[in-house]
């Protein structure tokens, strides 16, 4: 979009503006890119990373294992957007569930407002309706190409469901689960709904690796006062919980909140510690990732990670289509 270019341009004082990345590249003096473009990253991190550019690109990496592997066969340098992972308190969940007992239960619950609702705040500027109805119709073919390349002649609705909710959101869930407690090795129970709805309602039901059970309940409800994620982590020891707000509130603090027993002269009691900071996990992800720009250092998720979630993906649409009695091709049939 020119406008939409030429309106974050002047809002932020940068001269150079471009209407493709191989543009920008060409032009030269480009130190690293941050792809933040919407549907799959892959083929714009992959011209980056051929230039020999270190990429930063948001969720999802891609919409197929075949461009995750693509990638990773290229080489180069690339860091994924799952910016929880920069919370403090996701960091400091992960430290003290280090020396815990074994995790027994994993529980996320996620309510998801309207975009409206969630950046009535933010002033964001509407569509300018101004890119060529060609580039429109290339993009939304390649975009269908790669669905097909996952999902074979899956219904409209799963593919809504795998490109919209699961690779547009519960990724950073299950970045989340991996950080503290590892990644689900399989999945038992899917559910969808009401019928007819979407963006829906999506219950999952997994297995970490460890045997911990995993559930994940996915909510979208346009008219919710407030976005509010929670996760849960359950041991022998007691409890380990986080309370996300809305991601587009800034510096709003993520709750961690430990609960476990207390020893004392009469017997054992309920202690309860609860840990907040207002250091924002976004800025925390840019910083990390200049550091691993300039010194080489490791990000928290990259090619590796996307590609795992890209296959729980297809393998949440995959079980909820043996639920009803349908077949996937293309990968998920595999995954």
């Amino acid at each position: 979009s020119p406008a939409a270019a030429t309106l974050v341009g002047e809002r932020y004082a940068v001269a150079r503006r471009y209407g493709t990345i191989t543009a920008l590249i060409a032009d030269g003096g480009v130190d690293a890119i941050v792809i933040l473009t919407s549907g799959s990253h892959a083929a714009a991190a992959a011209t980056a990373l051929a230039a020999g550019i270190p990429a930063f690109c948001e969720k999802p990496l891609a919409y197929t294992v075949a461009e995750a592997d693509a990638l990773e066969s290229a080489g180069g340098r690339l860091a994924l957007g799952y910016m929880k992972l920069y919370d403090p308190a996701v960091v400091r969940a992960a430290s003290l569930l280090a020396g815990r007992e074994p995790i027994r239960s994993v529980e996320v619950t996620v309510l998801h407002p309207s975009a409206a609702t969630q950046l009535a705040h933010a002033h964001v500027a509407r569509p300018a309706g101004d890119v060529p109805p060609e580039t429109l119709l290339a993009l939304a073919s390649g975009a269908r190409e790669l669905e097909e390349r996952a999902l074979g002649g899956a219904s409209e609705e799963l593919r809504r469901l795998y490109v919209d909710v699961l690779l547009g959101s519960v990724v950073h869930e299950l970045a989340v689960v991996r950080a503290l407690a590892g990644d689900p090795v399989s999945f038992e129970h899917v559910d969808v709904w009401p019928e007819g709805r979407f963006p829906p309602s999506v219950a999952i039901h997994g297995v970490l690796r460890d045997g911990a059970r995993l559930a994940i309940r996915w909510h979208y409800l346009a008219d919710h006062p407030v976005y509010r994620e929670e996760v849960r982590l359950h041991d022998e020891r007691g409890t380990v919980s986080l309370t996300f707000p809305s991601p587009y509130l800034l510096n709003a603090p993520t709750e961690l909140r430990v609960v476990d027993g207390e020893r004392h002269d009469d017997g054992r009691g309920e202690g309860t510690r609860v840990f907040r900071s207002t250091v924002e996990a976004f800025e925390e992800e840019l910083v990390a990732f200049h550091r691993f720009v300039t010194k080489g250092e490791p990000f928290a998720a990259g090619i590796e990670q996307g590609r795992t979630d890209i296959v729980s993906c297809q393998r949440i649409v995959q079980r909820l289509a043996e639920q009803r009695g349908l077949e996937l091709g293309g990968e998920a049939a595999g995954a």
